[in-house]
């Protein structure tokens, strides 16, 4: 393992040319691309990878990245991709059908905020919009995260228990453009993590169909198929932090990573890049004698709904903090989760950071201050951090 001095951007390009490389022995490589910011630092870093089996193919649009991705993965193939907000949407059809046709392509998406009126900056927005397509979904908090994080995807998403695709998202220049050292391993560790790709239903000289038309009941099937794939994710996703550990040394974060919450009366949960910030907000109100804790949603699909239950149960008064809005809702992350605290609890929804707008250690503390002192739940409380 070597240290590196690099971006996100490009600690994912460095994990998605290691297991493609990883899978010559195999089926090889493919990847659709397509350039939007904040993401495009990521997919020029992998054109310049030696891969000595497979092609990174340059497309005209999102929809058709995701299109080669298909292709490629049909074929057996090891698929990545990368893409962001109006990119995501534009690709959104295809999105949904590499889900529904249970490929296992890795895509990395640079959170950003949805336009008009366009914005480059950090919104959680564009990837929650696809939480129904199918695929797994991790949030990270740094660029090491982010660099594990993709190559556990491709042993996840390829696993024969699961066969899904996955979506490894991470926060808009926050991580996409900032650089830190960054531990990256060498070709021989990540052979020995990630196994030839085998994919049962590759298309082969055997006749296959692929996208026919589906009758009721054969849908039915086929949904209750994803609904178990799903199910059966965070057993798999355990058994791959162990190996992950054995072959790298370090652990990968679990589906809900607590902090501070043993005996945590009031408690904040949030996803991405603003753990980071609440950690810090929860050490001060620790020092002034507020028993606060904080939970991070690392992984959004599947939702990991009985151990935010069992970390929530007992709390008194649950904030969770939203990088994103849902016009008439409030909050996704909120609308989700508020019913998973115990009875009683006080839930309530804070908009934050849109945007792009800052996140800092006071604006976390004005959350806390208004969570404790409420008696019950209000209407989603927007706020303004970046002003």
């Amino acid at each position: 393992m070597t240290m590196h001095m690099i971006s996100a951007n490009h600690a994912t390009a460095a994990a998605a040319a290691l297991a493609a490389r990883a899978n010559r022995s195999g089926r090889g490589f493919c990847s659709g691309v397509y350039p939007i910011t904040p993401q495009t630092e990521c997919i020029e870093r992998l054109c310049a990878e030696q891969i000595p089996k497979g092609s990174v193919v340059r497309v005209e649009s999102e929809h058709s990245a995701m299109a080669v991705c298909m292709g490629g993965a049909l074929s057996g193939a090891r698929t990545f991709t990368a893409s962001s907000s109006n990119g995501l949407a534009y690709m959104a059809e295809n999105v949904f059908a590499a889900g529904f046709y249970r490929l296992p392509i890795v895509m990395m998406a640079v959170n950003r905020t949805l336009g008009p009126p366009w914005n480059i900056w950090v919104d959680h927005g564009d990837t929650l919009m696809l939480r129904d397509s199918g695929w797994i979904q991790f949030y990270c908090e740094d660029n090491q995260e982010v660099h594990d994080t993709t190559l556990l995807a491709f042993r996840l998403a390829e696993d024969e228990e699961v066969l899904l695709p996955v979506m490894v998202c991470q926060d808009a220049f926050v991580l996409s453009h900032t650089m830190t050292m960054t531990d990256i391993p060498d070709q021989e560790a990540v052979d020995r993590f990630l196994p030839e790709l085998r994919l049962p239903h590759r298309l082969t000289d055997t006749p296959r169909v692929v996208g026919g038309l589906d009758f009721p009941h054969q849908t039915e099937v086929h949904r209750k198929q994803h609904l178990d794939a799903m199910g059966r994710v965070p057993g798999v996703y355990a058994r791959i932090q162990d190996e992950f550990e054995r072959c790298f040394g370090r652990r990968p974060p679990d589906p809900v990573v607590p902090y501070r919450m043993e005996d945590a009366d009031l408690v904040l949960v949030s996803m991405g890049t603003t753990a980071s910030t609440v950690r810090t907000a929860v050490d001060e109100a620790r020092a002034r004698g507020v028993k606060a804790g904080a939970l991070r949603l690392r992984m959004f699909r599947p939702l990991p709904e009985r151990a935010i239950r069992e970390h929530l149960a007992g709390r008194k008064r649950v904030a969770i903090l939203d990088r994103d809005s849902c016009p008439g809702l409030g909050g996704i992350v909120w609308g989700e989760l508020r019913g998973l605290a115990a009875p009683g609890a006080v839930v309530q929804n804070y908009l934050i950071g849109l945007g792009g707008g800052d996140i800092r250690p006071e604006h976390v503390r004005g959350v806390l201050d208004d969570l404790a002192s409420r008696d019950e739940s209000g209407e989603p409380h927007f706020m303004e951090a970046g002003a």
